[in-house]
């Protein structure tokens, strides 16, 4: 028999929404995942990976792909709904007042330019300074910006942060994290695995079956695995920004981008949800190991960063 362990980084936007309501969202959500990825392994026909001689390593290789990418695409397809049930946005259907249409106009605009589709816009209420992109596709996407952000910039600077946020869904960036984190999860799963199975068997001399060992060495090891597989994800989010920075400039201008920058450094703004974090105009700062956990560079690396081109 399979053990279905919970793939890994599917906490799923749970922030901004109370208490009771947020632990039912993540039960529900992640066993709906593993139901779904359970009745797809059978039928697959997956062999289990686990039987009395030991590991069969063609079946865990696709038990891991199947759960790894699974789970991570599945809480891409579900990330509007997840991200508008979390933060409680408000999705524009039909402008009601001047700042709402400003607002549609220019998420409208810069999408034109950029080359996609129309996406959905919405406001959420949050004192802090913030905006986020999220969807399945570039095509279909979410843009959704703070009340703070409303409230605290100027046009020109929240025009930045719109076009920054509409270069997010222009790249695909949410897709291309989504394959990251599915790679990831896959070898991490995989290789967790792999260590339980020979520790029982050469370290504890577990003969047939698994002994307890394998199943405390393979949490552990995904565990530790599942942290350092974290870094190589924050260093490809960490790169995007400095790219969905340059769609803003290019969509915005670029001293309109660095002084959206800047205004957000005077500010300190709080990251995002984690799972969303990677999505937004600003992250958590940091440095030594910290940095390495970060979806956002300094602010100070980006503004010099579109310095820098236009001196080039």
């Amino acid at each position: 028999m399979h053990e279905f362990a919970l793939p890994f980084g599917l906490s799923f936007y749970l922030w901004g929404i109370t208490t009771m309501k947020r632990i039912f969202l993540f039960l529900a959500t992640n066993m709906a995942i593993v139901l779904v990825l359970s009745v797809t392994m059978r039928l697959l026909g997956v062999e289990p990976y686990l039987n009395a001689n030991g590991l069969n390593l063609g079946a865990l290789l696709i038990f891991a792909a199947v759960m790894g990418f699974g789970g991570s695409l599945i809480s891409l397809a579900i990330s509007k709904w997840s991200a508008k049930k979390a933060m409680g946005v408000h999705v524009i259907e039909a402008p009601s007042n001047s700042t709402e249409f400003w607002l549609v106009e220019t998420v409208r605009k810069y999408s034109q330019q950029a080359g996609i589709k129309m996406p959905e816009v919405g406001i959420y209420e949050a004192p802090d300074v913030n905006a986020f992109a999220t969807g399945m596709t570039k095509n279909s996407s979410l843009i959704a910006v703070s009340s703070g952000l409303l409230q605290q910039m100027t046009r020109p600077e929240a025009e930045a942060v719109i076009g920054h946020e509409v270069a997010h869904a222009a790249n695909g960036d949410m897709v291309t994290l989504a394959l990251i984190q599915g790679v990831v999860n896959t070898f991490v799963m995989f290789l967790s695995r792999v260590i339980g199975h020979l520790v029982d068997r050469v370290v504890f001399k577990t003969e047939r079956g698994q002994g307890p060992a394998f199943f405390v060495t393979m949490i552990i090891a995904e565990l530790v695995l599942g942290v350092l597989a974290s870094t190589i994800v924050m260093y490809f989010s960490r790169q995007r920004e400095f790219r969905a920075d340059q769609g803003g400039a290019s969509l915005a201008g670029r001293q309109n981008m660095i002084a959206a920058l800047e205004r957000l450094n005077s500010l300190h703004p709080q990251p995002l949800p984690e799972k969303m974090a990677a999505f937004g105009i600003a992250g958590g700062g940091g440095g030594g190991l910290k940095r390495l956990f970060m979806t956002h560079p300094p602010l100070e690396e980006r503004i010099a960063a579109l310095r820098a081109v236009g001196r080039g």
